[in-house]
């Protein structure tokens, strides 16, 4: 069973800095992409980040230049450190993988539960 586990968020003032974590636990299993979307109520979920096969990296407009994502590959865990951050960067983000299990001929989208990231003074 393959699980997404979340680190990190709260509240921050604006140009302030967080990181964060997101690890898939579990065994047998092999990580195609994992990343970050987040979304306000009201709105469509968007894609922050994502890291593919480890290397290669997709980002928002928005967020380029003050994300950047990157990976531990033996630990299957994404970070996210954000810079230079900015109110309307308040959101619930919420890690995401595609992960396939061994055995299965393709991958499954998978979740973590959320975290708030809060940019106020």
């Amino acid at each position: 069973q393959v699980q997404l586990v979340e680190s990190g968020g709260g509240l921050v003032q604006p140009g302030g800095s967080l990181n964060l974590s997101c690890a898939a636990t579990g065994s047998g299993f092999t990580v195609y992409w994992m990343g970050w979307y987040r979304q306000v109520p009201g709105n469509q979920r968007e894609l922050v980040a994502r890291l593919i096969r480890g290397r290669d990296t997709n980002y928002a407009d928005s967020v380029k230049g003050r994300f950047t994502i990157s990976g531990d590959n033996a630990k299957n865990t994404v970070y996210l450190q954000m810079n230079n951050l900015k109110p309307e960067d308040t959101a619930v983000y919420t890690c995401h993988g595609y992960i396939r299990i061994y055995g299965e001929v393709s991958g499954t989208d998978y979740w973590g539960e959320g975290t708030q990231i809060t940019v106020s003074s």
